[in-house]
């Protein structure tokens, strides 16, 4: 019997998913998780998933992790001391970034910090031309004073961004093997090695992205791989933001991969239910912790992007808008994100008003219910006061939680100020995070020109299916989907993918001079790059895959859209075909096209894939002919008030079994809550399915 297994870590919960690669058979864990040492809640969770599901540790034919280190360090300006080497008259293309502004009348935002300070910003003399042939050449006694710097100033890593590097990295290359000869302690990242793609800023913001983040994902990753190695457990994963798997070795040659890793995990298993039920238009739907997250599924492709930035905002919705904060050119999951989640902090600003995050209680000290010490309401306080969660249900009772604790700070802190009663502030601050978890949903779908309710949505998260039928009424969306596991749904994705690497160069010249055989040892020199990174795993090669696309756009455009490309060799058909792509491209993004102008070739792609084998994920259904009601108890509803509710335990309900709302379904990761005028049914892989009914 063998078993894959995830693990995720959130703001609140570290969260573990087994699968059995045999019959499709699903288990989760849940641990608190630690912010101060995010590795030791790992190893618990571990620890505990393997009890609980009885799993030998020699069992385990994969292990993959999601991991906040990479964001949190930007986010916090926790990262390295990083030093930054550019050609001269060049360090302070990170200071001086694009002219885009996320809001054009705010007269005092300030950009996020400068990743390298300006006095660590270094140069050497050397310089290309536009076609990347020399035209100074470098002067290698520049690369000295710079070595003693980085030894003299605690300098962590090195980021080198020389202009037109990603033409010809000659230069750029001199320069980092001696840096590495020279400092065999201190990572030194290429732009030309990290992203050789036009765009100096960008280009250079990813590189000194890696190199700010580098030396602390390197630090957490080699002791979880000696702590997991120590349990027996195999070699270990790591999510990229783009939807795939990589090992460790690879992850820390570009850890910028690594952004935004647990929420490309959730959409991604969301990609796989889709695929299981038939079900090819979905939103996913995640609330947690801290935040929401939402993403778009369109006939079973999710959409990435690799334009959005890292860093920046103020916990409103993030839209990937220029000027928020650190470009970062790598494949992304296109999602939309919210500070919406059980931990986010309810309170009253200067005004009087009811304001909810983006500030969150997150695991420590947590929702004032938890009685880890947390004193201001949070989603889940005022989720526990209106009915919707039992005191005694969490984590199968595990996680004792405080009823009176909560609605004592609700009166203190918010009912009292407001001169409301307490369900009314507590239904006030549900309707202020639901409003901003829609306009997530609403981005995704609506402001990209679905029609939303063409689509299912699919909750998850330990918060989500409590909020998922207030946001679908809203969007007019007709199903929600809650899968097995909500509360752990992320982990699910970490087993459910595939091993994915991304590759990118240059390659700027009009399709119609272009000749072919250039093109194909551009792509074939990325196959080398991308074989040898395949060869480092255990996936054999008859499932290696290999995806192109290019970067195209009109001549005097400035920006490009990503068109797929035949895999076999490149020929004049080919480049025709591509043309014809883009144009078709052009048509459905922008509403027009003009087959008479000239096509330019900005970039040349390739997607490596690592097939897994393929999973069918189930929940055992309960047995019998017992019902799944355990009671019931006031719940407050929208234009209801207090009504008597249902309870349902989710772990009876059969295959076909009803529970027609007002109903709160109780699981040990997630509850469930269906308002009046919408039922929810099991299905025979342990899925609820949520309908509402007409005028719903």
């Amino acid at each position: 019997m063998s078993w894959r297994i995830g693990v995720d870590i959130g703001g609140t919960f570290t969260d573990v998913a087994l699968v059995n690669e045999d019959n499709g058979r699903i288990g989760i864990a849940k641990v608190s998780t630690t912010p101060d040492d995010f590795g030791a809640g790992v190893v618990q969770a571990l620890s505990i998933a393997l009890d609980d599901h009885n799993v030998a540790p020699e069992s385990v034919s994969l292990l993959s992790h999601a991991t906040t280190v990479v964001t949190n360090a930007i986010l916090e300006n926790k990262g390295a001391r990083i030093a930054l080497v550019a050609t001269r008259g060049f360090r302070d293309v990170l200071e001086l970034r694009r002219s885009a502004r996320v809001d054009l009348y705010d007269l005092y935002q300030d950009a996020p910090a400068v990743l390298a300070p300006r006095h660590c910003r270094l140069e050497v003399t050397e310089r290309l031309d536009a076609s990347g042939a020399v035209v100074t050449p470098l002067d290698e006694s520049d690369i000295d004073p710079i070595i003693e710097f980085v030894k003299n100033n605690d300098i962590e890593a090195v980021a080198v961004s020389l202009l037109y590097s990603f033409l010809n990295d000659a230069h750029e290359r001199i320069v980092g093997d001696r840096l590495r000869a020279a400092l065999p302690g201190v990572p030194v990242f290429l732009s030309s090695e990290v992203l050789p793609e036009i765009r100096e800023y960008e280009r250079t913001s990813t590189t000194a992205v890696c190199a700010y983040v580098g030396p602390i994902l390197e630090s957490y990753l080699h002791r979880l791989e000696e702590a997991v190695s120590g349990m027996g457990l195999p070699k270990l994963y790591v999510m990229g933001s783009s939807g795939g798997v990589f090992d460790v070795a690879e992850g820390l040659k570009m850890p910028a991969m690594a952004i935004e890793s647990g929420p490309a995990a959730g959409v991604i298993a969301a990609q796989l239910i889709g695929r299981q039920l038939n079900k090819p238009n979905l939103i996913s739907f995640d609330m947690g912790g801290t935040t929401a997250k939402a993403s778009l599924i369109k006939d079973g492709q999710v959409e990435t992007t690799s334009e959005y930035e890292v860093g920046g905002g103020d916990g409103n919705v993030n839209r990937w808008m220029n000027g928020a904060g650190h470009p970062i050119r790598v494949p992304v999951i296109d999602l939309a994100e919210v500070s919406a989640g059980g931990g986010s902090i309810a309170w009253i600003d200067p005004v009087g008003a009811l304001r909810v995050g983006p500030k969150s209680a997150g695991a420590a000290p947590g929702p004032v219910c938890y009685d880890g010490g947390g004193v201001d309401p949070t989603v889940t306080d005022a989720n526990l006061t209106l009915g919707y969660l039992d005191p005694g249900a969490l984590l199968a009772g595990r996680l004792a939680i405080r009823a009176d604790k909560a609605e004592a700070a609700i009166t203190e802190r918010l009912a009292g100020p407001l001169k409301l009663d307490v369900d009314a502030t507590a239904a006030a601050v549900v309707s202020i995070v639901n409003n901003a978890m829609a306009e997530a949903l609403r981005i995704v779908s609506v402001e990209r020109g679905h029609d939303a309710r063409e689509f299912s949505l699919v909750a998850f998260g330990g918060a989500g299916p409590m909020h998922a039928a207030e946001l679908a009424s809203e969007l007019g969306v007709r199903e929600i989907i809650i899968p097995p596991i909500p509360g752990g749904f992320s982990a699910l994705g970490l087993v459910a993918t595939d091993l994915k690497r991304d590759y990118v160069k240059t390659f700027y010249a009009p399709l119609t001079g272009i000749d072919p055989a250039d093109i194909n040892a551009v792509y074939q020199g990325m196959e080398e790059s991308a074989r040898d990174m395949l060869r480092a795993t255990d996936i054999p090669e008859s499932r290696w895959v290999f995806e192109r696309a290019a970067d195209l756009r009109y001549l005097r455009q400035a920006y490009e859209l990503t068109v797929p490309a035949p895999a076999d060799a490149v020929t004049p058909e080919t480049l025709d075909a591509l043309a014809n792509g883009f144009h078709e491209k052009h048509r459905q993004t922008y509403g027009h096209e003009n087959r008479n102008e000239i096509v330019q070739m900005v970039n040349l792609r390739l997607t490596a894939i690592g097939r897994l084998e393929g999973l069918d994920l189930r929940q055992t259904s309960a047995t019998g002919g017992g019902s799944s009601m355990t009671g019931s108890r006031k719940v407050w509803f929208k234009g209801a008030s207090r009504i008597d509710c249902a309870i349902h335990d989710r772990d009876k309900m059969n295959a076909g079994a009803e529970a027609p709302g007002p109903a709160v379904i109780q699981a040990v990761d997630t509850t469930i809550v269906v308002p009046p005028g919408w039922t929810a049914r099991a299905d025979d892989n342990g899925y609820i399915i949520m309908e509402a009914s007409d005028g719903c």
